[in-house]
């Protein structure tokens, strides 16, 4: 095909008029410095502190240090492939992660990408991970209660949709598994949760998702995963990247649960990268700002009020201690930013007495404004009786000759404790809570041999399902205890004891 000269230039000349031009401003660094996740920038004068800048092979960073010759930036991804003299670009975008309803029932990294092989998020919203709490004046009273399932927290030291309840103990003393209850009792209850494990191992977090999946709560879970193989970077902004996740629900006037396990870690994480930035050392070498690191964080779990929308963030933070010493630098900063503590103690829990919560020790600030009354009714003596008790055990270690109330508190005490006891894993409804615990603290099982107060426990409440199930819809759906209701439920328990005893040959 043979193209004359003046159709050439008329297509030449279309193709002018078509042309278009697009000018592209990139701001542009160079590195000057890299090591351990954590590189120095030059040349990069308009550079936001916390803005994500890009390195080669699409790797992100985040700048930290805005220093007057260079940038402190840490790493978030693989590092190796970076040298001095490598360009880093600016993004203009602040750090920030995917949110929304495409995240529930996912695994992803601190950064928001899915790390459990279901493809790709479904989400186009993006917020930042640094965000300035919510002040007094939008918040509302902390008075809904948030129920873990588990007997010794919901009647003695309760949980309010809005608090900054800590978990704190040594290593193996059961902290992530009142988180996982937690999680898996809100089943049902109109609450999503956020899992955040900062710094564990792989096959750890592997093992919770499995179990969230197995009881059927990823349905309404986001776990944002921080191993102990990733940078220090992402064990930083983990808990960051969980709330804002949190955050965006919140304000859609939902209730949110979040546990951070645990910020140990994240403090040691951030301990790293300030050292590696030339940041000033303090006490046990963390930096000053450690406090601010924590406070800033869990100062966005709120309760707001009804004029915004009514939603709340529940925050349940981990704090591991060595040797049972709450008085080292991390333990008393989170304690002091709180609203409350779980301890957690080796010995009891090495003594059988799982959950191995120390009741003398724990306090919720919150208390008994979110408690339901049908819990309040039953546990009011709960806390006493028990201190009593402890008291009470320690002194008759040496004395024999006990009197007849002594040794009737005693007894009280021992099944109490039995009763407290609850296996990993099963979380229980309120009404059956508050049937066993007026079992207890009633004295109704003094008579019963304490080795089978935990059979008694199982077989009362099978019962009570079985065949007096009106008594416990009645508690769950009034939530306290009336005269008519109570009246059954005393009814019930001795027909359920006179078969016990029958079926147990107790006299």
């Amino acid at each position: 095909m043979n193209l004359r000269p003046e159709e050439i230039s008329s297509i030449i000349r279309q193709q002018i008029e078509k042309f278009e031009t697009a000018v592209e401003v990139t701001d542009v660094g160079t590195v000057i410095q890299i090591g351990d996740g954590v590189a120095r920038v030059y040349g990069l004068e308009e550079c936001m502190y916390s803005e994500l800048l890009e390195f080669p092979e699409g790797v992100l960073g985040m700048a930290l240090n805005l220093e007057e010759d260079n940038i402190g930036v840490v790493i978030l991804g693989p590092y190796r492939h970076i040298r001095e003299g490598s360009v880093v670009k600016r993004t203009g975008r602040i750090a920030s992660v995917p949110v929304g309803d495409g995240l529930i029932g996912r695994v992803v990294n601190p950064v928001g990408q899915p790390i459990d092989g279901k493809g790709p998020i479904k989400s186009d919203k993006f917020r930042p991970i640094e965000k300035i709490a919510y002040g007094v004046i939008f918040r509302g009273p902390v008075n809904t209660p948030l129920q873990t399932g588990i007997k010794s927290i919901d009647a003695m030291i309760p949980i309010g949709r809005g608090q900054r309840e800590l978990i704190l103990g040594d290593r193996q003393t059961g902290k992530t598994a009142i988180g996982v209850d937690a999680i898996i009792n809100q089943k049902g209850q109109d609450c999503i949760c956020v899992y955040v494990a900062i710094g564990q191992k792989n096959s750890t977090v592997a093992n919770v998702v499995q179990r969230l999946t197995d009881e059927g709560a990823m349905d309404h879970t986001i776990v944002v995963s921080a191993t102990a193989s990733d940078p220090s970077p992402l064990l930083y902004i983990a808990p960051f990247a969980g709330c804002a996740m949190a955050e965006e629900f919140m304000e859609q006037g939902k209730d949110v649960l979040i546990v951070y396990d645990d910020l140990t870690k994240q403090a040691a994480a951030y301990r790293e990268l300030s050292l590696l930035l030339r940041r000033p050392p303090g006490r046990e070498a963390y930096p000053g700002d450690v406090f601010n690191l924590h406070s800033r964080l869990l100062e966005r779990s709120a309760k707001l009020s009804k004029d915004m929308g009514g939603g709340s963030i529940t925050a349940l933070p981990v704090i591991e201690t060595q040797q049972g010493d709450v008085s080292a630098y991390i333990p008393t900063n989170v304690i002091s930013i709180t609203d409350g503590q779980i301890i957690l103690e080796p010995d009891l829990f090495y003594a059988g007495q799982r959950p191995a919560v120390n009741v003398g020790l724990s306090v919720s600030r919150v208390g008994g404004k979110a408690q339901r009354k049908a819990m309040r009714q039953v546990a009011g003596q709960l806390r006493l009786s028990l201190a009593q008790y402890n008291e009470l055990a320690a002194f008759a270690q040496f004395g024999s000759d006990l009197d007849k109330a002594t040794r009737a508190k005693l007894t009280r005490g021992e099944r109490m404790l039995e009763i407290l006891k609850q296996g990993q894993f099963v979380p229980m409804s309120l009404e059956d809570q508050v049937m066993i615990i007026y079992v207890g603290v009633n004295g109704l099982v003094d008579d019963i041999p304490v080795d089978l107060i935990r059979d008694f426990e199982v077989d009362f409440l099978k019962y009570m399902k079985a065949e007096k199930a009106a008594v416990g819809e009645d508690i769950k759906a009034s939530l306290e205890i009336t005269a008519a209701n109570e009246a059954k439920l005393k009814e019930a328990i001795e027909e359920f004891k006179k078969r016990f005893k029958s079926q147990h040959g107790i006299s």
